[in-house]
């Protein structure tokens, strides 16, 4: 008999429900949504407008969020666009006049219109079966009565409390309870943003007893109304951001009024038996099917826990990335089929050596000529990931970022791949992946009137003209966020993702790799020690990249970790514990199985079902 394979934590597996997320009250709120007749896109908004008190250093309802479904009646994914735009004032134009050419990553000047709220409230009036006042109790009730701060929360708002307090008084007044950090487990209540819930929804109830209209009317309420007017005179005071000055914000009620979330088709590969749908090419999404797709022109993959295996994930990652930086953009003219056609991607895998390559190579689909943007030749991108504190400048060290938890957070609030996750699947086959983010509580100043922060989402953009992604009004950034689902024969089966900036597509093609080619579970894939390239070029200022720089979990042997040096990589230890926080979910459509899996890293996410 084989022994089974150790997990942290069980894979569930039963036939009603199943939830994972980042956060366990998130998962519970989803959870007993379900148990009460919901389905699985009631669980999820439930899930969603938890997360946005429980980690409001990963998401915010000033952030956004992409989101796939497929549902019982119609097993095509579809794309829900939770991703505002940028405002009608930001142009480059605007920038260069401020003296400033690279968006900064704090502060008013890189909001683009909130997308996250009007997001879950569209997947609800569409899709969900319950009332607004159903799925938003759970994070009425922790915003009103408080709810225990996790570890993650308590650090971030300790690494950037200094600056609160000196920069921006709206923050501290509501992150420091008495002017103190607050400690892991302590009740944090958040009375403003419980009072714009509270609004919302009686406002939304005031517009008569249809769901749908209560709903029409909380979308109104946020989008052409008391918070949309809020923003704009809280915008219109200048505050003091990463460029070292105080800079007004450019959102406007008019570029609510103008926005609302829209449906859009998937971008899908066939491989191995499945089809794996992403966010079309304004997300990294597409990188993922691009991996797939060079690894399997590479032929068979090395072993397990390799060098040689992680080399070939790493350099075929570098080549996908470097597509992304030439192509991806929020355009229709992206050349998203031929990035994806079988004969571009045999001529890309070419190009993987026997070496680590430091440069970004990106190809030339169709015969079209690729540009890079010119920051990315330049010395200010480039930085050394391992380099230790000990021997950086003290100007370097002040500006430096800290590891907290899950995140890392610079002192003056910028942040790197903060993010959450909900994954859900019900005994009808209604599945869902979602990955919000944004308005987070380090990186703008909370509106005191709302009680939640804006978003930093157009510092993706470049302010050099002609790129794919330059700034333009109404445009939206290309992000980092990059849900996941995958069909068998047409019906959709898995549904999986993760947090991580840059990285989410790097640690996703991770647990695929283990739960298809190499026979794991999803918690033993999930559990398996990870690794991620950090030569791709950062999404978030200040923008830089280390071009032979591996983060590697130190599980993996100090052998193989010597090979990787040979083979010219430079990887750097991150810890056993510290790279992903993938979650995912299974439905067998044959059976009705269900499954769940969670992340044991940053010992915060949970998966629930039965």
């Amino acid at each position: 008999m084989t022994e089974p394979t150790f997990t942290t934590r069980p894979e569930l597996s039963g036939t009603f429900g199943m939830i994972a997320s980042t956060h366990y009250l998130a998962t519970a709120a989803g959870m007993s949504v379900l148990e009460r007749g919901g389905n699985a896109f009631d669980a999820a908004v439930a899930a969603a407008f938890t997360l946005h008190v429980v980690e409001p250093h990963l998401n915010g309802p000033g952030g956004e969020v992409p989101m796939i479904l497929a549902t019982a009646a119609d097993h095509t994914p579809r794309v829900l666009a939770g991703q505002g735009p940028a405002p009608a004032a930001a142009t480059i134009e605007h920038f260069e006049s401020l003296g400033i050419d690279l968006i900064p990553g704090t502060g008013l000047l890189p909001a683009t219109v909130p997308g996250a709220v009007g997001a879950w409230l569209t997947l609800l009036r569409d899709h969900g079966t319950m009332r607004l006042r159903d799925v938003l109790d759970y994070a009425l009730g922790y915003a009103a009565n408080g709810h225990p701060l996790a570890p993650g929360v308590v650090g971030t708002i300790g690494a950037v409390a200094d600056h609160l307090r000196e920069h921006w008084p709206s923050s501290a007044a509501q992150w420091l309870p008495d002017g103190r950090v607050p400690r892991p487990g302590e009740l944090l209540r958040l009375p403003a943003l419980a009072a714009t819930y509270g609004r919302v929804l009686a406002e939304a109830e005031a517009a008569g007893p249809g769901r749908e209209a209560q709903i029409d009317a909380a979308l109104r309420a946020w989008y052409s109304g008391f918070v949309a007017e809020a923003v704009e005179r809280f915008c219109r005071v200048p505050v003091p951001d990463e460029t070292g000055r105080a800079h007004a914000g450019l959102l406007t009620a008019a570029d609510f009024d103008a926005w609302r979330p829209g449906y859009e088709p998937t971008v899908s590969l066939p491989w191995r038996g499945l089809t794996v749908h992403k966010a079309g090419p304004w997300t990294q999404g597409p990188v993922l099917l691009q991996q797939l797709g060079l690894l399997d022109a590479l032929g068979e993959l090395p072993p397990p826990g390799s060098a040689e295996r992680v080399h070939r994930v790493v350099e075929v990652a570098k080549l996908a990335f470097a597509d992304r930086e030439a192509w991806f953009a929020d355009r229709p003219d992206v050349p998203i089929g031929q990035l994806l056609e079988p004969g571009y991607l045999r001529d890309r895998a070419a190009l993987v050596g026997d070496q680590a390559c430091a440069v970004l190579r990106p190809g030339a689909p169709g015969g079209r000529p690729p540009r890079l943007p010119a920051f990315l030749n330049s010395p200010r991108s480039v930085a050394r990931t391992g380099e230790s504190l000990d021997a950086m400048s003290a100007v370097e060290r002040a500006g430096s970022r800290q590891r907290v938890g899950e995140s890392e957070v610079a002192a003056d609030g910028s942040t790197r791949g903060d993010t959450c996750h909900i994954d859900v699947v019900d005994r009808w086959g209604n599945m869902i992946s979602a990955t919000p983010s944004g308005g987070w509580l380090q990186s703008s100043p909370t509106i005191p009137e709302l009680g939640f922060c804006l978003g930093t989402r157009a510092q993706m953009c470049w302010l050099e003209p002609g790129l794919p992604n330059s700034l333009a009004p109404g445009k939206r950034p290309r992000i980092t966020l990059s849900p996941s689902l995958a069909c068998r024969d047409g019906r959709p089966v898995l549904a999986f993702g993760t947090p991580g900036g840059d990285q989410q597509d790097q640690w996703q093609l991770l647990l695929l790799l283990g739960w298809v080619v190499d026979g794991l579970g999803l918690q033993a894939a999930i559990d398996a020690p990870a690794w991620h390239s950090n030569a791709v070029p950062s999404s978030f200022a200040p923008r830089q990249r280390d071009p032979l720089g591996l983060a590697i979990e130190s599980r993996f042997s100090p052998v193989t970790v010597s090979e990787l040096r040979k083979l010219g990589h430079d990887p750097i230890s991150s810890g056993p514990w510290s790279l992903g926080r993938l979650s995912a979910v299974y439905r067998d459509p044959d059976t009705g199985v269900l499954r769940a899996a969670a992340n044991p890293r940053g010992m915060q996410g949970y998966a629930a079902g039965r």
